[in-house]
């Protein structure tokens, strides 16, 4: 179908309403139709180590289907119902796909970030009340086993925790040594069962042994962030899945498709809208070593990586586009027809030099955990207003509202307010596990508010121009700042602190911290930062910088006034870009402009208007040229 113009969005919809739709309403369903339609095509392609011609696994969509049916029977023979949690904390495998698939089966799976730490893993099961647990055995240069191990302790609702042993994606002499040198995992607090996945998974039969569901039904938890100490829990329903796989399916992809995704399977972009896509679609789905653009050699070897699989459709995030770009284009990519970005904005900049390289088209989109992804793209057939997010697609609507004295309302074209959207992701009433985290949740019952700030162009264009809740997200993850915050008010020195996203060219944020010191207290910004490493237990989170000021701006109730913290550190960071190209221009000032949110004003000082282009434009916020004083 085509896909370019929202009138083309239109059609689509009145084709027939979504719940009219000719798709099976299980996940179960959908991976049948598929398997038998392609038994014998490709599924998945999994390679530990990201060398163009190293070993790689590759299941078709018969045997994926057969090993999701195994998984799934050992899932219920373990006491997972339809209402129980199968967690799983590992990287990259087809043991992790398996999983995410065979647990949605036969009950509630949740994926977790192995980059998390044990009290926030542990904080996650308990929350989901997970029965079984699927991680990593003892293997070199990790520690995900002994973080799993040590969560497992606080968290009494797990029965049995199933380890994959990446072992055996292994050759000799690797292979043989790994055995002698496997790190030991101390498992004396952890009350659940230890058996080996592959193992158990090998005792059952290939036919379900118990009824598919007969409906629509909760499948996914996904954690947003995990920064503080109780993360929330977002639910997702097959329709949502099915939804995000039928878009892939009727707007992008088919069975002749080879999509490399080097994005992690606990991140709903990598489940829900790739993985998704396959299974209704039948393409076939390359997966990088097992922290995919993380892994070792990922980078250096992508573009022959994308030769050697035929590589047709790249996934990728604004940070892995920024490392390609210091790479040469050093293969044959002409099967590749189309780059996708999301989790985080593109700067313009950098989307100019991709295409320039590859020749690729590149496509920005938007999407959220709370809505089971999808929401809207730049479409790949139709006009790309770079910047935006594009248009929302079909059956996706998308309100822009403010607050008046009368209430919310809609606001009009280009008019910024908080986006909400309906899709059939959205589980009204039922986003989060926790009901008090439900409240004031959704615009007339029914669409989510998503907490972004933006607008609705003329031409039906979604444009993103800040965020409500003010997270951090630094490389497409989110972070809290309130962990930063608290963390800094735990010093005796500090009476207030804010925290927000520095723009940097890699990450597009990073997180920096500003204090208000108590009258009299002596304290430096390199012992407040130590103090934050001391404190906050995400890497991530952690300050890149610190700031003390004599008094944080504040609203007229006392509330730190995080705008003015933003100028600040727009105008920190600008200046000494400018300043590292050896150029005098400057940031005079930084404004709020109604469509294009904080802007900053640069002062050419001689400097040429296209250098300071090419130093600025590598940043998500925008800049412009100061006018002289009238």
């Amino acid at each position: 179908m085509a896909f370019a113009t929202t009138a083309d969005v239109a059609a689509i919809e009145q084709e027939c309403a979504w719940a009219d739709r000719d798709v099976p309403k299980t996940l179960y369903g959908l991976l049948s139709r598929t398997a038998g339609n392609f038994p014998n095509n490709r599924a998945v392609s999994y390679q530990i180590f990201s060398g163009p011609t190293d070993k790689a696994e590759t299941l078709t969509w018969s045997e994926l289907k057969d090993k999701t049916t195994q998984a799934a029977n050992l899932f219920r023979s373990l006491g997972v119902g339809e209402k129980d949690v199968v967690a799983y904390v590992l990287p990259n495998a087809n043991e992790t796909l398996i999983t995410m698939l065979g647990g949605a089966v036969a009950g509630i799976v949740n994926p977790i970030n192995p980059l998390l730490e044990p009290e926030q893993i542990a904080s996650i099961l308990r929350e989901t009340g997970a029965k079984v647990v699927v991680t990593l055995k003892g293997f070199p240069k990790t520690d995900v086993p002994q973080k799993v191990a040590e969560a497992v302790a606080h968290a009494p609702s797990v029965k049995t925790v199933l380890e994959v042993d990446l072992n055996r994606y292994l050759t000799p002499p690797k292979s043989w040594i790994v055995p002698l040198i496997r790190p030991k995992v101390n498992k004396a607090h952890a009350h659940a069962d230890y058996k080996c996945f592959r193992k158990e998974m090998a005792k059952q039969p290939t036919e379900l042994t118990f009824p598919d569901s007969d409906g629509d039904r909760v499948a996914c938890y996904f954690h947003t962030g995990g920064t503080t100490g109780m993360p929330k829990v977002a639910q997702h329903t097959y329709q949502g899945m099915i939804y995000n796989g039928w878009l892939g399916h009727t707007l992008l992809f088919t069975e002749e498709d080879n999509i490399m995704c080097p994005l992690p399977l606990f991140h709903v972009f990598a489940c829900h809208v790739i993985v998704m896509a396959a299974v209704a679609s039948g393409a076939h789905v390359v997966f990088p070593t097992p922290q995919g653009y993380r892994g070792d050699g990922v980078f250096d070897n992508f573009w022959k990586l994308c030769e050697r699989w035929k590589i047709t459709f790249i996934i990728t995030v604004p940070t892995a586009i920024s490392a390609k770009m210091q790479r040469p284009v050093d293969a044959d990519v002409s099967t590749i027809k189309t780059a996708f970005s999301g989790s985080a904005p593109l700067p313009l900049e950098l989307f100019r030099r991709f295409e320039k390289a590859t020749g690729v088209t590149l496509v920005e989109g938007y999407g959220l955990t709370e809505a089971t992804c999808l929401v809207s793209c730049n479409p790949v057939e139709g006009e790309k207003k770079v910047g935006s997010i594009g248009i929302p697609f079909p059956y996706a609507d998308v309100k822009i509202i403010k607050g008046t004295p009368e209430g919310l309302k809609e606001c009009g074209t280009d008019e910024i307010g908080e986006i909400c959207v309906y899709t059939p992701g959205v589980f009204p009433g039922h986003t989060y596990t926790e009901t008090d985290k439900n409240i004031d949740l959704y615009y007339q019952d029914k669409y989510l508010r998503t907490g972004d700030l933006g607008r609705v162009d003329p031409d039906g264009y979604l444009w993103i121009t800040g965020r409500a809740k003010d997270l951090i997200i630094r490389g497409g993850h989110n972070i809290d700042p309130a962990e930063i915050e608290e963390a800094l008010l735990g010093h005796d020195a500090v009476a207030f602190a804010g925290a927000i996203g520095q723009p940097d060219a890699h990450s597009g944020e990073l997180p920096c911290a500003f204090v208000e010191l108590v009258d009299g207290a002596s304290v430096t910004e390199e012992e407040l930062l130590a103090h934050c490493k001391r404190h906050i237990h995400e890497r991530a989170a952690i300050p890149k910088h610190m700031t003390i000021l004599p008094e944080l701006p504040k609203t007229a109730v006392g509330k730190v006034f995080k705008p003015d913290l933003r100028r600040h550190a727009i105008i920190r960071v600008y200046d000494a870009a400018l300043e590292k190209a050896g150029l005098d221009a400057r940031v005079t000032s930084v404004i709020d402009d109604k469509k294009r949110g904080l802007v900053a004003q640069v002062t050419l000082h001689g400097s040429g208007p296209e250098d300071v282009g090419n130093v600025l434009s590598a940043f998500t916020r925008p800049w412009d040229e100061a006018k002289p004083a009238a």
